[in-house]
C-alpha cells in the first residue's frame, strides 16, 4: 500500500481561504479507504482533528527566504511505523523509519539477535508506549532509499518557522 500525500497545499480545507507566510494552520492525516490524506486548516477553522484523524500538528507557513523542514510529531510518526508493520514488501521504508525514530531518541537500540530462518532483527525499546518491537534488518540498496526517503518526506515532513 502506497501513501502519496502531498506538502502543504497552502490553502484552508474547510474554508478555500489561502494560507500567507508567517501563518499558523494545523494539519491532519486521515485515513480515507486505503489512502492517507493531508488536510490542512487554517487557525480559525480548526475546531480540532476530525474524528477520522490519525494524527494531527500545528506549523506555520515558511517565510519565502525561509526553507527549512520539520518532522511531523512523533505520534504521527510511531502510527506510520504501525501501519507499516501491516503492510507486506514495505519492510525496508520499516526499517529506515526504525532508524530515524532511534536517531531522533524516540526509540532505542537494545540488541541486535537472529529471528527465523537465520535474519537478523534489531530489538527496539519505545519508552513513550513502554513497548518493545522487532524490525527485521533490511538494507535497501541506493535507489530504494531515495525511494523512500522521498515518500517518507511527503508524510512525515512539515513546513515550520
Amino acid at each position: 500500500m502506497d501513501y502519496e500525500l502531498q506538502r502543504c497545499s497552502r490553502h484552508c480545507s474547510a474554508t478555500g481561504r489561502e494560507l500567507v507566510a508567517g501563518e499558523h494552520f494545523f494539519s491532519a492525516l486521515v485515513a480515507e479507504g486505503a489512502q492517507l490524506v493531508r488536510r490542512d486548516y487554517c487557525v480559525e477553522a480548526w475546531k480540532g482533528p476530525p474524528e477520522e484523524a490519525i494524527g494531527w500538528w500545528k506549523s506555520q507557513i515558511p517565510h519565502p527566504q525561509a526553507n527549512r523542514m520539520h518532522w511531523a510529531p512523533n505520534d504521527v510518526m510511531l502510527h506510520v511505523f504501525d501501519q507499516l508493520e501491516l503492510q507486506p514488501g514495505r519492510e525496508d521504508m520499516r526499517y529506515v523509519l526504525a532508524l530515524l525514530l532511534v536517531r531522533r531518541r524516540v526509540m532505542r537500540a537494545e540488541e541486535e539477535e537472529r529471528g527465523e530462518q537465520g535474519r537478523e532483527v534489531l530489538v527496539l525499546y519505545c519508552p513513550r508506549r513502554d513497548a518493545t518491537y522487532r524490525v527485521p534488518v533490511v538494507v535497501p540498496d541506493d535507489a530504494r532509499v531515495r525511494e523512500i526517503q522521498k515518500e517518507l518526506a511527503r508524510l512525515l515532513f512539515a513546513h515550520a518557522a
